[in-house]
């Protein structure tokens, strides 16, 4: 048969439950995400452990998207410091993959238990992550969310590596990519402001995650109620249209100059300015030894105890589910909101630049749509149906708690697929 043929009617070769089970002992469930279970594997032959991940079939098409997206993602990509895809099974209800097992402990876990911690060390993760971007924009794969949360220390040995895990919203990049997804936090302006994008938004994601180590503080923020998740977004994602951040005392007091300048390069708002992957690595900072050997344990270690301490930082709570434009200032008329691009040449530091007027609505949208993004809560299941698109009656539905009162759409825990809710501009073409 000529490749690419198919005869109609054919079956597809499924493995039996049985093949999972002859080759792997699965303990008990480690966690419940919303697309999957976490569990503990040994491999029968060679008792080494791995990480298994469930996807049932039943639970819907994003489900079954989600699953066979990471594969593919997955099955491309072999480098040190990414978490590895060690096995498939697909059976008529479920697919099962089997990862590398970090064993390590989080970044913040890490540094909170040294007794000296300096801008080299943060270099030393930063160059990491780095390199694992850049071989992953060299085939032309954006994560989309990277984040604190999804890097790991391999294993508990002293000079461990670095790995980046959860590749549920990496998509290859066959031209600029539309639908927006990520975590609140770490998206890049051009995400926020609904505009095409590609490989800079891990450029950016990785400035803020060396932010947040060199200061303890997030580059963005808002004082907003934490339960206010409106306006907490709406005002948060102001801020990063403009590149309102500072380098602010006295946290920033220690830090050195060449650091502070790679992180405005990888977080310059303009993302035809901001630094490639392997441009950053070839920074002084990275690898020049311009990085000092200051301790700075102390400071960044309040700092991130009295910021990150809170579930909505700490399991990366808040996943953004739709992206709608943000609501413009009262003062402005009609006519103003209409004719107002979004503010992508304010300054990074300094003086207090002027919000945005307005972040651009999807096609077809109606001129006054004023909902901020929806956030995400913790331990929420998502509901199925995304915006405009349901999905498939004939497909079983997890069960949710209906949305709150007054909220637009639902809430989801931290391992959202938000490329693969549906979007009114992309379609199939998500996640």
């Amino acid at each position: 048969m000529p490749f690419g043929c198919i005869t109609i009617g054919e079956k597809k070769d499924y493995s039996n439950p049985s093949d999972v089970t002859d080759k792997y002992d699965l303990g008990q469930i480690v966690k419940s995400e919303e697309f999957c279970e976490i569990f503990r594997a040994k491999d029968k032959t060679t008792m080494k452990m791995y990480t298994c991940k469930k996807f049932l079939k039943k639970d819907g098409r994003k489900v079954r998207k989600a699953a066979k997206n990471e594969i593919l993602i997955l099955k491309m990509v072999k480098h040190p410091n990414i978490l590895q895809l060690v096995d498939v099974f697909e059976t008529k209800k479920e697919y099962f993959l089997f990862l590398e097992l970090a064993t390590g402990r989080e970044v913040f876990d890490w540094i909170l238990d040294q007794g000296y911690y300096s801008e080299r060390d943060t270099s030393n993760v930063v160059r990491q992550v780095l390199e694992a971007v850049a071989y992953l924009h060299s085939l032309h794969i954006v994560h989309r969310n990277l984040k604190l949360e999804n890097l790991v220390y391999y294993n508990r040995l002293k000079n461990s590596k670095i790995v980046i895990s959860d590749f549920h919203l990496a998509k290859l990049e066959n031209g600029l990519i539309k639908d927006p997804c990520g975590t609140p936090e770490y998206l890049a302006p051009e995400v926020v402001g609904r505009q095409r994008y590609g490989k800079p938004v891990d450029c950016w994601a990785t400035g803020v995650i060396m932010y947040i180590l060199l200061s303890g503080n997030p580059p963005f923020y808002d004082e907003t109620d934490d339960d206010d998740y409106e306006n907490h977004d709406k005002n948060l994602f102001r801020k990063i249209l403009a590149g309102d951040y500072e380098f602010d005392s006295p946290y920033w007091d220690e830090i050195s100059d060449s650091a502070k300048s790679l992180v405005s390069r990888l977080m310059e708002v303009d993302q035809d300015q901001r630094l490639t992957a392997q441009e950053a690595i070839n920074h002084e900072w990275i690898s020049g030894g311009a990085a000092s050997d200051k301790n700075i344990k102390e400071n960044v270690c309040a700092q991130i105890e009295k910021n990150f301490a809170r579930a909505k930082w700490k399991k990366a709570v808040r996943v953004t589910t739709i992206m709608k434009r943000l609501r413009v200032p009262e003062s402005k008329t009609n006519s103003q909101e209409a004719a107002a691009p979004a503010d992508t040449t304010a300054p990074q530091t300094g003086t207090e630049p002027s919000a945005p007027t307005s972040v651009a609505a999807p096609e077809g949208a109606p001129a006054d749509v004023t909902e901020p993004p929806v956030a995400a809560e913790t331990n929420q299941p998502a509901q199925e149906a995304g915006a405009g698109e349901a999905a498939s009656s004939a497909e079983p539905q997890k069960p949710s708690p209906p949305p709150q009162e007054g909220e637009p759409s639902s809430r989801c825990n931290g391992e959202a697929l938000a490329a693969l809710q549906a979007d009114p501009e992309a379609g199939d073409e998500q996640g």
